[in-house]
């Protein structure tokens, strides 16, 4: 724990371990690199423009579920705000530190009206949400994958009950509270609904599939296999994701996530094989993000062309106004 937290609070201790993570792969990429070329000379153009269109919808469908929860703890956005929002803020993620990306939502958020105690328990949650959604998807769906998978992941099923628990909303407002205690922010005044938790729920379900569908087309472009594959490929990218997405010290979950999914693509693939569609997912996901982000900026250049001279006066009054919510905290956490 001592660690852990010394890596929280120190930027050189982060970078430094991140080196030594990205120094390890790079070693292990030089070692194999003949039989990961071969795989990426297998890969067909239109299976990766495939594969980014599909995770880019599973991005937005995660975007959806956290403005779901925003919507139910009392400040419903617009589509088009919330993307900006979202997608703007998660460029930051890259940036070691997950407070950075934390703070592009809340303070983004605040410029629409968000408190920013709301928003930082939105994202909190939304958090919450993706990563216990995320490992119930692994849990289900890794044993019965394949027999292979099932003598590896069949303890994960154990699980799903603890996880299921967590999302109760009774139970996720607890535990945001101690969250937003332990960033020394004030306890939550309104809670999550089961209505509202339930769309965010389906949203997620709905990205994290979307997002593995992602990781098949590129399998099934360079193993030859079917369908048959598409649920590995669903569960594995799920757990890699969900598992990066807690070890924040790593930004954008570089190293453990493509470590995770070489690890369940282990029952169809070799280890060059895999290695090699760990990177290009990487790739993919990589673009998906710039994409996005670069839509966010759009969106946010046209609404300041659009907006009227009048308004002026009306957001300088919103954002003179007393707040009497604190700022964030230097232990803040966020999306990763």
């Amino acid at each position: 724990m001592r660690l852990l937290a010394h890596l929280r609070s120190n930027p050189r201790a982060r970078l430094a371990l991140l080196l030594i993570v990205l120094a390890f792969c790079g070693y292990g990429l030089a070692i194999e690199w003949s039989g990961v070329q071969l795989v990426i000379d297998r890969l067909h153009w239109y299976a990766f423009a495939g594969s980014v269109a599909v995770t880019m919808a599973g991005t937005w469908a995660m975007m959806m579920a956290w403005r779901a929860l925003l919507a139910d703890l009392g400040s419903p956005l617009p589509v088009l705000a919330t993307t900006r929002i979202s997608f703007v803020s998660q460029l930051a993620k890259y940036v070691p530190g997950a407070v950075w990306s934390f703070a592009g939502h809340v303070e983004l958020g605040y410029d629409k009206g968000v408190p920013r105690l709301r928003g930082a328990a939105s994202v909190v949650m939304a958090l919450g949400v993706a990563v216990a959604v995320g490992l119930v998807i692994a849990a289900a769906g890794l044993p019965l994958a394949s027999a292979s998978a099932a003598r590896h992941y069949l303890w994960l099923l154990a699980t799903i009950p603890v996880l299921v628990v967590c999302l109760c909303p009774p139970v996720l407002g607890w535990l945001t509270d101690r969250l937003l205690g332990l960033m020394r922010m004030q306890r939550l005044a309104r809670r999550p609904t089961w209505r509202g938790l339930l769309v965010a729920v389906g949203w997620s379900v709905l990205g994290w599939s979307l997002q593995g569908v992602g990781v098949w087309v590129l399998l099934a472009s360079v193993s030859g296999r079917g369908l048959h594959v598409l649920l590995l490929a669903v569960a594995g990218y799920a757990l890699a994701f969900s598992a990066s997405l807690v070890l924040v010290v790593f930004p954008g979950g570089i190293g453990p996530r493509e470590l995770i999914l070489i690890a369940t693509l282990a029952p169809v693939l070799d280890r060059p094989a895999a290695l090699a569609l760990a990177l290009v997912v990487r790739v993919a996901t990589t673009v998906s993000d710039l994409a996005w982000g670069g839509i966010g900026l759009l969106i946010g250049r046209r609404a300041l062309a659009a907006a009227p001279r009048a308004d002026a006066g009306r957001r300088f009054d919103a954002i003179s106004r007393v707040d009497a919510e604190p700022r964030l905290g230097p232990g803040a956490q966020g999306l990763s």
